[in-house]
């Protein structure tokens, strides 16, 4: 199974502000009793999209003109917290292609790169001119451009950065660990026939 090369990520934005975004925030620990990762998008940023009765109050992400955005933007060590592989999950099953943010959680990182989920970093005030240009206009399209390292918004660029390993990981079509592996079977199998003791 060939995987799809990620060159760039094109859609609309939302920005959720803030710094120290955790996991826990980002998907609660008590929506994790699952099976698989299917459903987890509806409880993505649960408690502060919701009052403790489960009402919903006033998020960026439930506002009618950022229904549909693929791109979260975001502040400083977006996925700190505990290494819960549900966080990029719910991320992505809620429908978002790609974050911006100043910089990210370790393991986060990792764990979004091998759902081929580009996080790229940019500067502070960079970030505040694309949130801007989304708020003016919620339709405003943004592109993360992988390739050329930068974003580019309503006739605006600005500088990203990812690190060379994940970029070079998700443009070339080997972002996922697990399916390079199975790719690789009829190798495995070609090789293994030629050793003597595995003839037995």
């Amino acid at each position: 199974m060939a995987l799809a090369k990620i060159t760039s990520v094109t859609g609309r934005a939302v920005n959720v502000p803030g710094n120290d975004i955790d996991t826990d925030r980002i998907i609660p620990a008590r929506f994790m009793k699952c099976v698989t990762f299917d459903g987890l998008g509806e409880f993505l940023f649960f408690d502060v999209r919701h009052d403790p009765q489960g009402n919903k109050i006033e998020h960026p992400i439930d506002k009618p003109e950022h229904k549909g955005a693929t791109i979260l933007l975001s502040g400083a060590n977006f996925g700190c917290g505990s290494s819960r592989e549900h966080a990029p999950q719910a991320i992505a099953k809620a429908g978002f292609k790609a974050v911006i943010a100043e910089n990210f959680a370790e393991i986060f990182f990792g764990n979004s790169t091998t759902l081929g989920m580009p996080c790229v970093t940019a500067g502070r005030e960079d970030i505040a001119k694309i949130a801007a240009a989304v708020e003016a206009n919620p339709q405003t399209e943004v592109t993360i451009d992988l390739e050329k390292l930068e974003a580019r918004f309503a006739g605006q660029s600005v500088k990203i950065a990812q690190r060379e390993s994940a970029r070079d990981a998700l443009v070339n079509g080997r972002w996922d660990a697990i399916g390079e592996l199975i790719d690789g079977l009829p190798d495995v199998r070609s090789t293994a026939a030629k050793l003597p003791y595995m003839a037995a």
